[in-house]
């Protein structure tokens, strides 16, 4: 019996070698996962029952366990290596067979999809065309790289639509008398106006244009709304044209202060409404775009104190096409397109996936995994959500080996695979014995 259990012995010994060699040559695998052999006694089945003086005959390799233990997460270079911080696996596919990986080594291919080193696509959730991304079934993410379409100033739709102008008006400035100038591109007399600051405006089809605002102090008049005790009057003058010439005419914007020097009218914003037909004809030039470009200016922030001319904020939220820059992603999976007109949008979010039982999930090399019955299903979800762990772009998981401690493992193996087979030459010496017994 002792041969056996040498030869058992060996066996596992030689099982173990080979799992503790398997890690050490994965040791600077990205993204991959060691493993540990399990063991267990071996007693030979008897009816009559062995009692307590049953003696085992070997020993057997009961499981090779993967360690999903956190690998140490190191940066790169490439903006597209992704680590996974936490619980779940990146959800691969690569025609219909789905595979789970540790490894985020991705890169764009010459279809635009997101694909590791084996051309396997990563998968998640794609953003409608205003960025919007909702939950639905995995799919391969392919980024688009579809330049971003301009949006005209105050048609974003957003809460800050238009133009916002925070500004200090100088209350110790005398009055002005303002005069339109003769001709429409003329640009107006400086004794006309206090102040004057420009921004650029965007129409229909992203083309810019230059508005430029002359605040000039007025007397209060006697229709003024109740209170004020300062006004000034804002005129306009878009590419060097003068809004008072433009059919319609940009009259001029009348702001109110009160004794504090706080804005008491316009109590909402002002809409402005431009002839860019007008505009372009003037310069003589021709534009397609819409030809009206109507959008509000919101002063409400603007103050009137003893204190110098200042613009405190001044914002539109128009903006030309762009080019497609660079991509971002976020620790919640959020695939983001950056343009180069300095605008960002939600193009995809990659979905993770985890596992009651990881460690029934079946290996299929190439740092990838399949699930099994005894892995049970996928739990899909984005990143940061239940138990799903966040993503760190940039970076990669390095493998999760310990080598000085497979180094150990690798001589505790040796020495019991030495003594097992000391065991089986001491039983041969034993019989050696008996067969010479004279």
């Amino acid at each position: 019996m002792a041969f056996q259990q040498g030869l058992s012995g060996l066996n596992t010994s030689s099982k173990a070698l080979d799992v503790t060699s398997n890690n050490i040559a994965n040791a600077s695998t990205v993204g991959f996962k060691g493993a540990a052999t399990h063991f267990a006694d071996v007693y030979a089945a008897s009816l009559s029952g062995g009692g307590a003086s049953q003696v085992g005959i070997g020993v057997s390799p009961s499981a090779i366990v993967q360690q999903y233990t956190q690998g140490n997460i190191t940066t790169t270079s490439n903006s597209l290596d992704i680590a996974i911080n936490g619980n779940g696996f990146f959800r691969m596919s690569q025609d219909g067979a789905v595979t789970y990986s540790r490894n985020g080594q991705f890169h764009i291919d010459a279809n635009g999809f997101l694909v590791n080193d084996t051309q396997d696509n990563v998968t998640g959730y794609i953003a409608d065309a205003a960025g919007l991304i909702t939950a639905s079934t995995p799919e391969s993410l392919r980024i688009s790289t579809r330049s971003i379409d301009p949006v005209a100033t105050g048609a974003s739709g957003s809460s800050r639509s238009g133009v916002f102008a925070s500004l200090q008006l100088d209350s110790t400035q005398a009055t002005k008398t303002w005069v339109t100038p003769a001709t429409a591109t003329q640009a107006p007399n400086t004794n006309t106006y206090n102040y004057s600051t420009a921004l650029t405006i965007y129409d229909s089809l992203g083309n810019p244009h230059s508005m430029t605002m002359y605040f000039t102090k007025d007397a209060v008049a006697g229709t003024d709304a109740a209170g004020t005790t300062g006004a000034w009057n804002v005129h306009y003058q878009v590419d060097g044209v003068n809004g008072e010439s433009l059919t319609p005419s940009m009259g001029a914007t009348r702001l109110n202060f009160n004794s504090g020097g706080t804005l008491i009218s316009p109590t909402a914003a002002s809409n402005v409404t431009i002839d860019l037909t007008g505009v372009m004809n003037a310069n003589g030039l021709t534009n397609s775009a819409t030809p009206t470009l109507s959008f509000p200016i919101d002063y409400r922030d603007s103050t009137q104190f003893g204190a110098k001319f200042s613009v405190n904020e001044l914002t539109q939220d128009g903006y030309t096409s762009g080019n497609l820059a660079g991509l971002s992603i976020g620790p919640d999976g959020v695939i983001q397109g950056n343009y180069s007109n300095g605008q960002t949008k939600n193009l995809a979010q990659i979905v993770l996936a985890n596992f009651t039982n990881p460690n029934g999930l079946m290996s299929v090399g190439n740092n990838a995994w399949i699930e099994t019955a005894s892995s049970g299903q996928p739990k899909v979800g984005t990143p940061d959500t239940g138990t799903l762990g966040v993503l760190q772009s940039g970076a990669v998981e390095e493998s999760n080996v310990d080598l000085t401690g497979e180094l150990v493992n690798m001589i505790v193996q040796q020495r019991n695979y030495q003594a097992n087979a000391q065991s089986i030459k001491t039983q041969d010496q034993i019989m050696q014995t008996l067969v010479n017994i004279r």
